[in-house]
């Protein structure tokens, strides 16, 4: 049975040794260094002043974490969120990543947020596929953006909208949300 719930600064080693195999072996993150669990214990610390954090746990060990991010610093972009997703590489095909998708696209929502966006450094089938199924579309793809392991690479852009006003309403940060919707949302 999967769990989830916010991440901690706690949760900073198990992250980051969930992190450490894309970091060292793959290209579908760009960050050249495997970050240690001190500095994803501040990096969760950051993000979880605006937006959600999630973690998804099997038998009280975490298998997969997902979190919203600022798109871009403008102020106009300020109703549209970048998403990450990361599933332990042992656990996936199971599901994990779908339902921190779900939960996290859910409290965004919560939040006032209108679209969310992800970046995906291709060939990558199982984010693709992931995205899709989520609804999200591919809006583009810019050629050799990120050099590693010795090779461009290219990226994809995927959107989906999730909450449009118009005119939008202000954006709830992440902490001023009500506990017991995100607790409903998690469950």
């Amino acid at each position: 049975m999967i769990d989830l719930r916010i991440a901690t600064k706690e949760d900073g080693a198990a992250i980051a040794a969930i992190y450490a195999h894309y970091v060292e072996n793959t290209a579908i993150t760009f960050e050249y260094v495997a970050p240690d669990a001190e500095e994803f214990g501040k990096r969760i610390t950051h993000k979880l002043e605006k937006y959600p954090f999630i973690v998804a746990e099997a038998d009280k060990k975490i298998v997969g974490y997902a979190y919203a991010d600022t798109f871009r610093e403008r102020a106009a972009f300020g109703w549209c969120a970048e998403l990450s997703v990361y599933v332990d590489r042992n656990e996936t095909g199971k599901g994990i990543g779908q339902r921190l998708y779900a939960a996290l696209v859910d409290i965004l929502r919560l939040q006032g947020v209108c679209s969310v966006v992800a970046a995906i450094t291709v060939p990558n089938e199982k984010s693709i596929a992931l995205h899709e199924k989520m609804g999200f579309r591919c809006v583009g793809e810019m050629k050799r953006v990120g050099f590693k392991l010795g090779a461009w690479h290219d990226m994809a852009w995927y959107e989906k909208q999730i909450k449009c006003t118009d005119p939008p309403l202000a954006v709830i940060p992440f902490g001023e949300l009500d506990g017991e919707k995100i607790n409903e949302i998690l469950e």
